[in-house]
């Protein structure tokens, strides 16, 4: 029997018409992962403030990323799901599915359950762990295959934000463009969260979240392996060190905040401020919490953040593309099916 792999990315529009784009939006906020508030107070809040009056402007987003192959998160998702297929050979069998949208979860592992698999590995496609992606994922997936006649083995890779290859692609892709100029500064961007969410995970012995500077635990150890703040720290700092930069030439900071409620600092938008205030004029900004480019990275880290630099006194603004359909991606991927890092969760905050 074949071994079953499931690729998770979160999701995209089936167009970028804004009644797809707006379809879309509720069924990402609604889940209680994300928006991680009441039903009663969730449900408002999205289906008549936020997905109405932001699908408009989100579709009009989606339609600078859109391509004749669709939106480039399905696009690369299909091509890693061949290009894995053909890593791994005969013996597995890999599905893409989307957390929110299509092609979908059940649909994904229906098409597992079909090939007769003996046991699937879940690679959510987030490096870094949060409740919110991550969480989300696993969640579903056991509701989907709970009611199954017969539940195959379900082992899920949790975080890779640290593993070599991860690391060594993004490095690979950034040097080519450290080598053709000569950057004032690197930014590594990451998708913020809020505070509260930090908080909830129960990292609490060693969470520096509201300490002097926003300084952070910059290293994994059993205490903090699942704080998503503290875990993007460590993949810049891994980054940065293959990459040879110094402590003083590179930031971290985080992206994407939604409401009034405190995220997690330093935000990126306040980080480029500072960095103009201090002379920097270019900038080489990576985005790698995302594993493939879509509106965070493209639009929001290489059109929205070049015009806030710019406007600033900034003069060359220098986006990192994603991992993609890279090679050493690809390996990395089947590093971590074949590998120790895929378990069987304990629990889920």
């Amino acid at each position: 029997m074949k071994k079953g792999v499931l690729l998770v990315n979160l999701g995209t529009p089936d167009s970028n018409n804004t009644g797809d784009v707006r379809k879309y939006l509720r069924e990402f906020l609604m889940d209680e992962r994300v928006i991680d508030i009441p039903f009663y107070k969730r449900w408002p809040l999205v289906n008549l403030i936020i997905a109405p009056f932001r699908a408009p402007k989100s579709a009009a987003e989606y339609k600078k990323v859109w391509t004749e192959n669709g939106s480039p998160l399905l696009f690369y998702g299909i091509e890693c799901k061949k290009l894995l297929q053909e890593r791994l050979g005969e013996g597995y069998h890999v599905a893409l599915g989307m957390r929110y949208q299509n092609p979908s979860i059940e649909s994904a592992l229906n098409e597992l359950r079909k090939n007769d698999i003996s046991e699937i590995v879940v690679v959510p496609l987030f490096p870094q762990y949060a409740s919110a992606t991550t969480g989300s994922v696993a969640q579903k997936v056991m509701e989907l295959t709970q009611n199954w006649q017969v539940i195959p083995d379900v082992s899920y890779v949790q975080h890779y934000h640290r593993h070599p290859l991860y690391i060594k692609t993004f490095a690979d892709i950034g040097n080519k463009y450290l080598r053709s100029h000569d950057y004032d500064h690197v930014i590594f961007s990451f998708h913020g969260l809020p505070e509260r969410q930090i908080i909830k995970a129960g990292i609490k012995t060693c969470c520096k979240l509201r300490g002097e500077g926003g300084k952070c635990v910059r290293k994994s150890y059993p205490k903090n392996t699942f704080c998503y703040r503290s875990a993007c720290f460590e993949t810049a700092d891994l980054i940065a060190k293959e990459l040879g930069l110094p402590d003083d030439k590179y930031s971290v900071c985080f992206q994407s905040r939604l409401g009034k409620d405190p995220w997690i600092q330093p935000y990126t938008e306040d980080t480029i401020i500072n960095l103009t205030k201090e002379g920097k004029k270019s900038v080489l900004a990576f985005s790698p919490a995302f594993v493939a480019d879509c509106l965070e990275t493209t639009v929001e880290v290489g059109e929205e953040y070049k015009e806030v630099f710019e406007e600033n006194g900034g003069e060359h603004w220098q986006l990192v593309e994603s991992l993609n359909d890279h090679p050493m991606w690809i390996k990395c991927l089947e590093d971590l099916v074949k590998g120790n890092e895929a378990h069987v969760p304990e629990m889920f905050d």
